[in-house]
C-alpha cells in the first residue's frame, strides 16, 4: 500500500507501522500513526483488515514523498 508523506525523515525503510482507518461516505482511507502519512481512498470492497505493517520503500519524486508499506493480508 502506498501513503503520501508531507516531510522527509518521518519514516524509514524497515520501520514497523500501525494504521488507523477513516471512513468516508463511500470509501475508506488509512493514516500511519501518529499522522505521519495518509493513503488514497479505497472502495468498501477493498477494505484493509490488517492494521500493522512494515515500511518497504520511501520514494521521493516531483510530487513529494511516498511510503510503501507491506501488510500481512
Amino acid at each position: 500500500m502506498e501513503f503520501k508523506m508531507e516531510r522527509p525523515g518521518l519514516l524509514k525503510e524497515g520501520d514497523k507501522v500501525t494504521v488507523t482507518e477513516g471512513v468516508l461516505p463511500s470509501n475508506y482511507y488509512y493514516t500511519i500513526d501518529p499522522s505521519l502519512a495518509m493513503s488514497g481512498n479505497f472502495p468498501f470492497r477493498e477494505r484493509m483488515l490488517e492494521r500493522e505493517g512494515v515500511v518497504t520503500e520511501i520514494i521521493e519524486n516531483a510530487r513529494g514523498f511516498y511510503v510503501k508499506a507491506r501488510f500481512g493480508e
